[in-house]
């Protein structure tokens, strides 16, 4: 059939010259390579770390495309699509130049470049592998940027048992017949147990937080019971001397008296008396100090309260002594006056 087509092309008997022909099978070739040459035409779109332009290629693979615009990918640089990837019109490529990286980890201190664009895709690139309680710092979201430093925190936790006492508790009882340097053990106290189980959190290894989860009490603690008095406690230094007892104090004035020993009854109906090492006379206010009370004077030793005097009204007493030269010496003292129990 095209033997015959050609033949009648090139008839003389034909419509058409030699000449004519040859510059339509021209045309038809300069159109098919128009043709052909607009549909190898592509105009691809460059993305490079962020800024893009379009350019305009008849190459094929994202490799030539790159190379034709003097673009070179480095080991660590990130390209999509990949270099032999086939390309059409309207492609997008897409690259981010790799940064420098500081890398914390498990003790090291890498120094690393990628073109990662997450710290969660530079971690996966590096084949660090994350424990369900590890930390990272900055957050695995976040985009990376040069010179930023990641750091790695490994985070473990361990769960102890542990036997551990109870504190028992001391209750106090007071006790108005024993003087407050006094303590008395009515029940002995004792520890009690329990079981505490706790959630131990390393960081790195070291041991950062204890968190108690429960505790179950073994025994029970038995209380102590003590006895404290409660009677003020005086240093005698004179008549009798050590230590003094006493219910009550109050501040006097203090006075001295005299009279004879054979013939000299108190208030309460007994002879005057002065000793120095048991109990001497003195006379008291009956409404501030009730007769018969047993009293410590500094300075003048213990005595009873066993005399009056017109003139012993309120916080006043008069001591008895049996001299004249005695009850000058002593004069008029202020003094505390200790009722004893």
């Amino acid at each position: 059939m095209f033997k015959k087509l050609r033949d009648n092309l090139f008839n003389s008997n034909n419509y058409f010259s030699k000449g004519s022909i040859i510059a339509l099978i021209m045309v038809i070739i300069i159109l098919s390579v128009t043709i052909y040459a607009r549909s190898m035409r592509k105009v691809i779109v460059l993305s490079l770390n962020g800024e893009t332009k379009k350019v305009v290629s008849y190459k094929n693979t994202v490799k030539d495309i790159l190379e034709q615009n003097n673009i070179k990918i480095g080991p660590k640089d990130k390209i999509e699509p990949n270099v032999d990837t086939k390309v059409e019109n309207g492609q997008e490529i897409y690259i981010k130049r790799a940064v420098g990286l500081e890398l914390l980890v498990d003790g090291k201190n890498l120094k690393i470049k990628s073109g990662e664009k997450s710290v969660e895709d530079v971690l996966k690139a590096e084949d660090i592998k994350l424990n369900d309680l590890d930390k990272v710092n900055p957050s695995k979201d976040e985009e990376i940027k040069s010179g930023m430093k990641v750091v790695v925190t490994r985070v473990s936790m361990k769960q102890v048992k542990e036997e551990k006492p109870i504190d028992f508790e001391t209750v106090t009882q007071k006790d108005s017949t024993m003087g407050s340097d006094e303590k008395q053990v009515v029940q002995q106290g004792t520890a009690g147990s329990k079981e505490v189980t706790t959630n131990i959190t390393y960081e790195d290894g070291k041991e950062v937080a204890r968190n108690i989860v429960s505790e179950v009490v073994k025994s029970e603690p038995v209380k102590a019971i003590v006895k404290v008095g409660t009677l003020g406690i005086v240093n005698a230094n004179r008549g009798g001397g050590g230590r003094v007892v006493y219910k009550n104090k109050i501040s006097a004035n203090a006075t001295a008296y005299t009279a004879d020993l054979n013939f000299g009854i108190t208030a309460s109906g007994t002879r005057v008396k002065r000793n120095v090492n048991g109990y001497s006379s003195i006379a008291v206010d009956p409404r501030v100090i009730p007769l018969g009370s047993k009293l410590y004077v500094p300075g003048y030793g213990y005595g009873i309260a066993e005399d009056t005097g017109g003139a012993i009204k309120g916080n006043r007493i008069d001591l008895f002594f049996t001299s004249e030269s005695e009850c000058v010496n002593w004069g008029v003292r202020g003094v505390d006056v200790y009722i004893l129990k």
